[in-house]
């Protein structure tokens, strides 16, 4: 690994992290601005944001992506940005509690449904953003489309609740954690921050065994991402294995299990029927 890739990764960048900056090249700025024309930039900033960044980067050379790229046909997209994202991400950041009224599977509504709002996901298999609560009503989490979401209304809870709902979540979080450890193949140490970025959508953190020279990636996820963990680990192929964690170790022997009997048999009937005849 380049030496100065690591002096540029923990120093510079954690000395822009800790005076709240980001160093941005002319490709991110060609980039923003190419973003900002498009029509959900609308709903993703204010008009004062959207106005100020656009004056921003009046001087920069758009993109210019339209006569390069042709796109596939394909099924029509849902909005990737949601016009109910930066309502909630108010509420979430301020500590406010909601009224929810929602759309229920087999038709009706569910009006009125008090809550505190907690994070915002976006599935990418899915492509559909989504809603984690407290349902003070009902006294258990909540996950819910922003799709299906028909009106919210802000409510006001006081400092003492607003803890109290938090510690309840906490608590319901660390019950759903698991904890995993993947060990990178010695042979492609070289490869680690390719590794690594497989796994950027979890809480990880890495062990280095100096006398064996091995990497270890200590992985925090919810009982529910397993296969997505799994699929990243597939995706990797030969250059990790997974050391700890026994329902992914299981689940991995399964799939490997499957996929070596189905190509054994295809190989055995392939022998027997090209087998010369006496």
């Amino acid at each position: 690994m380049n030496p100065f890739e690591k002096i540029f990764n923990y120093q510079i960048l954690s000395r822009l992290d800790e005076s709240n900056a980001i160093a941005l090249t002319s490709q991110e700025r060609t980039w923003l601005r190419t973003a900002l024309a498009h029509d959900c930039a609308a709903d993703a900033f204010t008009p004062e944001t959207l106005g100020k960044l656009q004056q921003l980067l009046q001087d920069e050379s758009e993109l210019g992506h339209r006569g390069m790229i042709v796109e596939k046909a394909k099924n029509d997209e849902r909005q990737v940005y949601h016009p109910l994202l930066r309502t909630l991400r108010r509420l979430i950041m301020q500590d406010k509690g909601m009224l929810l009224t929602s759309r229920v599977k087999h038709g009706g509504t569910k009006a009125n449904q008090p809550g505190l709002p907690v994070k915002l996901e976006y599935s990418m298999v899915k492509r559909e953003w989504y809603l984690l609560w407290y349902s003070t009503r009902g006294r258990s989490f909540m996950s819910t489309k922003l799709q299906s979401i028909v009106a919210i209304e802000e409510t006001a809870l006081s400092p003492e609740r607003v803890e109290e709902l938090k510690l309840r979540v906490a608590a319901h979080l660390e019950k759903r954690k698991e904890h995993a450890v993947v060990e990178v193949v010695r042979t492609y140490n070289a490869e680690l921050s390719r590794i690594l970025y497989a796994f950027s959508c979890f809480d990880k953190s890495v062990s280095y065994d100096e006398e064996e020279n091995l990497y270890r990636i200590h992985v925090t996820y919810l009982a529910d991402e397993s296969e997505f963990l799994l699929s990243k680990i597939r995706f990797l192929g030969l250059r990790v294995k997974i050391l700890e964690g026994d329902g992914l170790r299981k689940r991995m022997l399964e799939s490997a299990e499957k996929a070596l009997g189905r190509y054994r048999d295809d190989t055995r009937n392939k022998e027997s029927t090209e087998k010369p005849a006496p």
